[in-house]
């Protein structure tokens, strides 16, 4: 899994116990990795990585969890307010570069009530907090953060799909889901997506993780 034969591995390991990273991996070596996006704090919590390839760059994201009402919610506000300024300069560095930009992973943040099942009884609750969703809304403005979500752009009606189910009960028998790992892209790879959708198990006891891979096709 680390260094599969065919396949160019990066990682970025988290220093912190308990903590897994990110990767990338891609079918050809890139021409630049970059761990991190300039934050100190975060330089090494394992939560960010991109990689260049030909026309694009490809970064994979953690962002904070959160809890309401403790440091880690305070983490989380920090990573944002630090990250969302390192998105617009990497747009207008990569425009300026003549390539697009993707980043994907689990940006823990449900952004609309159709993105969460049960959204009523989550409105106080980590991940759908007002100004969560207000910030992932920014990033997603064509006059500040300038990306598109892949997922909802091709499914604009659809509740969910969604990508995360609690252990807890039985939430993924009943799709009981939120939709909080993406593919957010800037506009001119967006407009290439034909097909994106959630690989999500069969049957609970097929499930390798509480998240299922966010998949996105383009025509490139």
């Amino acid at each position: 899994m680390r260094a599969p034969e065919g396949w160019y591995a990066v990682h970025a390991p988290a220093t912190a116990k308990g903590r897994a990273g990110v990767s990338l991996y891609t079918r050809r070596e890139p021409d630049a990795v970059r761990v991190g996006f300039g934050c100190l704090e975060f330089a090494d919590s394992g939560r960010y990585v991109e990689a260049d390839l030909p026309g694009v760059t490809v970064a994979s994201l953690y962002l904070p969890s959160g809890e309401v009402g403790t440091g880690r919610q305070d983490e989380k506000y920090r990573f944002m307010g630090e990250f969302l300024p390192y998105l617009k300069d990497l747009r207008a560095r990569a425009a300026a570069d003549g390539r697009e930009v993707v980043v994907c992973g689990d940006w823990n943040i449900a952004h609309r009530e159709a993105d969460l099942k049960n959204w009523k009884a989550n409105q106080k609750k980590a991940g759908f907090l007002p100004d969560e969703r207000e910030w992932l809304s920014r990033v997603l403005d064509a006059e500040e953060g300038g990306y598109v979500d892949v997922v909802r752009a091709l499914h604009p009606d659809q509740e969910g799909p969604y990508s995360w189910w609690s252990y807890r009960g039985r939430a993924f028998d009943n799709d009981s889901g939120w939709r909080i790992d993406y593919q957010i892209a800037t506009p001119g790879l967006a407009a290439k997506a034909v097909k994106a959708y959630v690989e999500r198990a069969a049957t609970h006891d097929e499930r390798w993780s509480d998240h299922a891979p966010v998949t996105a096709v383009y025509d490139l």
